[in-house]
């Protein structure tokens, strides 16, 4: 791992204190350098960070963890230059899945935030934009929850 990856675990750390965790990953096992989980309310910082570092958004999906009745919502983040990747992730409620936008800080944000609410539900608290994008707009549905019945 280089002092720069090295330099950005430590900032990460300092910045999103526990219950925040960091994690440095072996990239060929995880397909990660970093994992990053956040509270709820930091996401917005984290992609703060992530931007003033040089990094893009590649994309942004949903997770539902059914058993444990949370929804995680995982950030891809990749560094153009130093071909890096990090994994921000957070957990948020199943039976209220809203969290904060991070289209004002990467509006390419917009459609993946789109995506994971139709799939998920998954609402996306001050999007500009929050219509159906790939579903039917009168869908009162998300398929990839995972006790949609079809």
């Amino acid at each position: 791992m280089s002092a720069t990856l090295e330099t950005l675990a430590e900032r990460c750390a300092a910045l999103f204190p526990p219950p925040a965790a960091v994690e440095t990953l072996d990239y060929a096992k995880r397909g990660f350098h970093l994992d990053l989980r956040v509270e709820p309310g930091q996401v917005v910082e984290a992609a703060c960070l992530m931007d003033e570092l040089g990094f893009a958004i590649d994309t942004l999906t949903g997770v539902d963890w059914i058993a444990e009745e949370r929804f995680e919502v995982v950030y891809d983040y990749y560094h153009p230059l130093h071909a890096w990747r990090v994994a921000v992730r957070t957990r948020i409620a199943r039976d209220n899945p809203e969290i904060p936008t991070i289209s004002a800080v990467f509006p390419g944000a917009n459609w993946h935030e789109r995506e994971a609410h139709d799939f998920f539900g998954i609402r996306f608290a001050g999007h500009p934009h929050m219509e159906p994008l790939l579903l039917p707009e009168d869908a009162d549905y998300h398929p990839l929850k995972k006790d949609f019945v079809a």
